[in-house]
C-alpha cells in the first residue's frame, strides 16, 4: 500500500498520478484528505496538552514544596485531568491512523512514469518478439482437441466427475511432460539464473494474503478453506504469495547476504476466477487448479526496475530454450494489477487459436507490498530500516507452457513433437503419438 503521510502531504500528485488508472475512485483520495487533517488536528492538540502537562510539571515542583494541602490536591487534580486528556488524545490519533491504514488498503498503486495510459489491453505496448511463428503446413488444432482427440490423454468428464467443472486428468506422456517442463524450469532458474528453490505451504492466512494485497480486494476470487471457528486459511493463487511473505514483518541485515535475494517456487495454485465466468473455459487456459513455477526478486530501491527486467529476461530464457515464439508486452494502466507499478506480460503464440495468450506477468511493486507487510532491510547495523522492493513473476505457468508445445510442435497426423531440452527430462521420447 501507499504510505498515508505522503499521500496526505502531497494529494494533488497522487490525484493526478492515481487518474491514470481508469475508473479510480477520486472519493478515496477525498476521504484520505479528511482523515489526514482531522489526525494533524488530534497531533496538535496532543502537542499542546503535552506542553501544558510539561508545564505543569514544572509548577508542581513548586507547589509540592511551598504549597498547602490543597494547592496539592489541586495540582494532582489538575496533572491527572491533563494526562488524562494526553492519553486520550493519543488514543484518538491512533484510531484515526488505523482507519488511515485500512482505508489505504483499498487505493492502488501509483504506476510507473514509463507506463503507457490505456483502458485496456488494446492499448498495451509490444516491447520485443522472439522466434519466429511455426510454419504448418495443414490447418493447426488447438490444445482441447489434440489434447482429447488425437492423444486421448486430456480427460475433463473424469475431472468433473472427481471435483466439478474447470479441472483436468492428465494421463500418460502428458502427465510425464508437465512434470518435467516443473523441473526443468527449476533446474534452469536454480542452475543458471541463481535463484534458491523453496517448498512452500499451498494455504495461507489472512495476513499473508493481505500483504502482498489479495486481500481484501480480491477475496472473490480465492478459495477460502475454514480452518477453525476464528481462522480462515485460503488455498494460495500462486506462489507469490507465500514467499514473499518468507520476510513479513522482519529487516533483513547484512549478515543475511547481499541484496537481491531471489527465489524460485513451484505450487499448485487456486483460483476460482470469479470474474471470468464464460471466458476460456474451454481446454486448460484458465482451471481453478493449476500448476506454476514462480520467481520473487526481493531487490534495493535504487535498482529494481534493473532487477525487474532481469526477472522478465529470466522468465523469458524458458520459452526460448523449449523454441516457443513469444512476444513482451508493457501494460497499460488500465490492464496493470491494482498492486503493480509496471507490468510486462510474456504473451505465447497458440496457432491453434490463431493469437497470442498470457504466460507469465512479471511485476515490479516497488514498496507497495513491502509496506503492508513490512519487509524492510538495512544496509549497516545502526543505519535506519528501509522499506524493500518486491517484483515477480511466473516462470512459467507450466500449464499454459504444456498449451503451448501442444500447439506449436503439433504435425498433421496429430501427434507432439518433444522439444530437445525435455527430452532428458521425457526419458529420451521424441514424440508423443496421436493414438490410432
Amino acid at each position: 500500500m501507499l504510505d498515508f503521510r505522503l499521500v496526505g502531504a502531497n494529494l494533488d500528485h497522487y490525484a493526478e498520478q492515481l487518474g491514470r488508472r481508469p475508473g479510480f475512485d477520486q472519493g478515496l483520495l477525498h476521504r484520505v484528505r479528511e482523515l489526514f487533517e482531522e489526525r494533524a488536528a488530534a497531533i496538535r492538540e496532543t502537542q499542546t496538552a503535552q506542553e501544558q502537562r510539561n508545564a505543569l510539571n514544572n509548577q508542581m515542583k513548586v507547589v509540592f514544596k511551598e504549597g498547602t494541602d490543597e494547592e496539592k490536591a489541586t495540582a494532582r487534580a489538575e496533572a491527572k485531568a491533563i494526562s488524562d486528556r494526553v492519553k486520550e488524545l493519543e488514543i484518538q490519533t491512533k484510531a484515526v491512523e488505523e482507519r488511515l491504514e485500512s482505508l489505504m488498503l483499498e487505493i492502488p498503486n501509483v504506476p510507473h512514469p514509463s507506463v503507457p495510459n490505456g483502458s485496456g489491453e488494446e492499448d498495451n505496448q509490444l516491447v520485443r518478439t522472439w522466434g519466429e511463428k511455426p510454419q504448418l503446413d495443414f490447418a493447426p488444432k488447438d490444445h482441447h482437441e489434440l489434447g482429447v482427440n488425437e492423444l486421448g490423454q486430456l480427460d475433463f468428464e473424469a475431472a468433473a466427475k472427481i471435483t466439478g467443472a474447470r479441472f483436468v486428468v492428465q494421463f500418460d506422456e502428458l502427465a510425464r511432460l508437465e512434470r518435467s517442463l516443473i523441473n526443468f524450469m527449476l533446474d534452469t532458474h536454480v542452475r543458471e539464473h541463481g535463484y534458491r528453490e523453496v517448498s512452500v505451504p499451498f494455504l495461507a492466512n489472512r495476513e499473508s494474503l493481505t500483504g502482498t494485497g489479495n486481500l481484501p480486494k480480491f477475496e472473490a476470487d480465492l478459495f477460502k478453506v475454514p480452518f477453525s471457528e476464528n481462522v480462515d486459511y485460503f488455498l494460495i493463487p500462486t506462489a507469490e504469495v507465500p514467499v514473499t511473505n518468507l520476510y513479513r514483518d522482519q529487516i533483513l541485515m547484512p549478515e543475511d547476504g547481499p541484496l537481491p535475494h531471489a527465489y524460485c517456487c513451484f505450487t499448485a495454485c487456486f483460483r476460482s476466477e470469479a470474474g471470468s465466468a464464460g471466458r476460456d473455459t474451454r481446454g486448460i487456459i484458465r482451471q481453478h487448479q493449476f500448476n506454476k513455477v514462480e520467481i520473487v526478486r526481493f531487490s534495493a530501491p535504487d535498482n529494481s526496475y534493473e532487477e525487474h527486467d532481469k526477472l522478465t529476461r529470466h522468465a523469458e530464457a524458458i520459452l526460448q530454450k523449449l523454441g516457443l515464439h513469444y512476444r513482451v508486452m508493457l501494460l497499460c494502466t488500465g490492464d496493470m494489477s491494482a498492486n503493480a507499478a509496471k507490468c510486462y506480460d510474456i504473451e505465447v503464440w497458440l496457432p491453434g487459436q490463431n493469437e497470442y495468450r498470457e504466460i507469465s506477468s512479471c511485476s515490479n511493486f516497488e514498496d507497495f507490498q513491502a509496506r503492508r507487510a513490512k519487509i524492510r532491510f538495512k544496509t549497516e547495523k545502526k543505519a535506519k530500516a528501509k522499506l524493500l522492493h518486491t517484483m515477480n513473476g511466473s516462470g512459467l505457468a507450466v500449464g499454459r507452457t504444456l498449451v503451448a508445445i501442444l500447439e506449436q510442435y503439433q504435425q498433421k497426423d496429430g501427434s507432439i513433437r518433444i522439444p530437445d531440452v525435455l527430452k532428458p527430462y521425457m526419458g529420451g521420447l521424441e514424440v508423443i503419438p496421436a493414438r490410432k
